[in-house]
């Protein structure tokens, strides 16, 4: 349980909440013989696919996240449409890309009278909870309950918006969020209403400020790194050398931790210290330069950020524990995923924003026992705007119309859909604050990857199956103009589907 802080209302609304739970069983679904499940949404902020073990990674420590994809489907092919958090996260709500929900970046604020897989499911009977990261500036929607950060929130003892007002909470967030959850569904009692939770953390985005039981992992190791840490950029257009997001030159101090400690109690502190001290103390003895210098600071990124995610995975076990405990691990959907990718030090980056695969790709993981066959790998191509109409369709939910995703029920059920996309669009267009990543749009099949940037009249075109870390751009290459002539093509056709129309 949480200690400090706590809103007075909020008993008061976890008890009217479960009071209201009280209603008939949840009808059956005739096209899988199964009773709608329960959903446990889980959205981690800006992890990035390769920092699990499951898709690959030697070194994240993700036990139970391994153990969900063991236990259930693991998407290898799932992307956004918009690689930073507010559209992104608004593009999971609606099913729809940035142009139709009006999100097209982080300044936007969220029409939250638009439809979103939230209202649908509390209009189809659904008990509905949200606690975390919500960072559309506008009140959530189609939550009976929820406590959310004002904008990104702080990773030690967070202030929540709620109904009822402000709320500081003492402790670290994403401990906090397990807390609030696991209180949720304990005030449930023994509802049999079908119920929504959506737990969706801050971390592991900027500034990567691990909680106090991560702080001793990866103490004296050294992370192996990516081996486009000093890309040169040699073959791509000016935008890759003109971005601020570098490793080498924009990590501040504080995203260094070579100021004061973050946390508050004087044990939290210690840890901290422990942690970081020794080591800073080194740096200003001898300080570095050059390839050296951009390698200590992407220790220190990388080992934070991995800190960090190691924290999200202990949460989702707790949840899983919690669901095995109480008798509903067979009854609830448990899914997890980011709202993007994110670059570990690949091509010199931390961040998101681009269609280079880092940040392009996310882990998507979902687990039904006894629905979803067990230690699947899924190769289709699906994307953030397929998570609002899979959740309405499992629910008995009516779908928006507008919805230009695609349920992943066949996919969860193992069966192969007709005609299942062949290729994604993605649109990014924040310019130039903060990262100076240039406007652009771009295809992508399973095969290559077509990139526009209109401000410089620029293209990119990768070949992914030759060229997975997308270092040798064929654009202007003439053996490479049939592919390209093709993705050109797709592109516009896609753009023609979802009424976008940049050139």
């Amino acid at each position: 349980m949480m200690s400090g802080v706590q809103s007075p209302t909020f008993a008061l609304a976890l008890s009217l909440s479960a009071l209201l739970a009280c209603a008939a069983p949840a009808p059956r679904d005739a096209r899988v013989g199964n009773p709608r499940p329960n959903i446990v949404f889980v959205l981690a902020d800006d992890h990035a696919a390769q920092a699990l073990g499951c898709y690959g990674s030697p070194v994240a420590h993700t036990p139970n996240l391994d153990r969900l994809a063991r236990e259930g489907v693991r998407f290898e092919r799932a992307f956004c449409g918009n690689a930073i958090c507010a559209p992104s996260r608004a593009s999971i709500l609606t099913g729809v890309h940035s142009h139709v929900h009006g999100v097209i970046d982080n300044a936007a604020t969220f029409d939250g009278s638009q439809p979103t897989f939230p209202q649908a499911l509390d209009r189809a009977g659904y008990d509905t909870a949200l606690f975390g990261k919500w960072h559309l500036k506008s009140a959530p929607t189609g939550f009976d309950t929820w406590q959310v950060f004002p904008d990104q929130g702080e990773y030690y003892d967070p202030t929540f918006d709620t109904p009822q007002g402000k709320v500081q909470v003492r402790g670290y967030a994403t401990e906090v969020l397990t807390d609030l959850a696991l209180e949720w569904l304990e005030a449930r009692g023994t509802s049999q209403q079908p119920f929504l939770l959506c737990v969706q953390h801050k971390a592991p985005h900027r500034s990567w400020e691990p909680g106090p039981r991560e702080l001793a992992l990866y103490r004296g190791e050294r992370v192996p790194k990516p081996e486009t840490l000093f890309d040169d950029y040699a073959s791509r257009s000016s935008a890759a050398g003109e971005q601020q997001m570098s490793i080498a030159r924009h990590l501040t101090e504080f995203d260094l931790k070579l100021g004061p400690p973050r946390p508050k109690t004087e044990q939290d502190i210690a840890a901290w210290r422990a942690t970081y001290d020794a080591e800073n103390a080194t740096l200003r003895e001898h300080p570095l330069s050059g390839d050296e210098r951009t390698s200590w600071n992407y220790q220190r990124y990388i080992k934070d950020y991995l800190r960090c995610v190691a924290g999200v995975d202990a949460s989702v076990g707790r949840i899983m524990e919690w669901l095995e405990q109480h008798g509903l691990a067979e009854s609830t959907l448990v899914v997890y995923m980011s709202d993007q990718g994110f670059f570990l030090g690949e091509h010199g980056w931390y961040d998101k924003r681009w269609m280079y695969e880092e940040a392009l790709r996310l882990p998507l993981i979902a687990r039904w026992k006894g629905v979803i066959e067990p230690g699947r790998v899924d190769q289709h191509l699906v994307q953030t705007i397929d998570i609002a109409p899979t959740l309405c369709e499992l629910a008995g939910a009516a779908c928006d119309a507008r919805t230009q995703g695609a349920s992943l029920v066949p996919l969860l059920e193992g069966r192969e859909p007709r005609d299942w996309r062949s290729s994604l669009y993605y649109r990014y267009y924040e310019w130039p604050e903060p990262h100076h990543v240039e406007p652009h749009f771009g295809v992508r099949t399973q095969r290559a990857k077509l990139m526009r940037f209109p401000r410089l009249d620029a293209w990119e075109l990768y070949d992914l199956e030759r060229d997975p870390r997308e270092l040798r751009n064929l654009a202007a290459r003439p053996e490479a103009a049939g592919l390209r002539a093709e993705l050109e093509g797709e592109l516009h056709r896609l753009q023609a589907q979802f009424g976008d129309a940049p050139r």
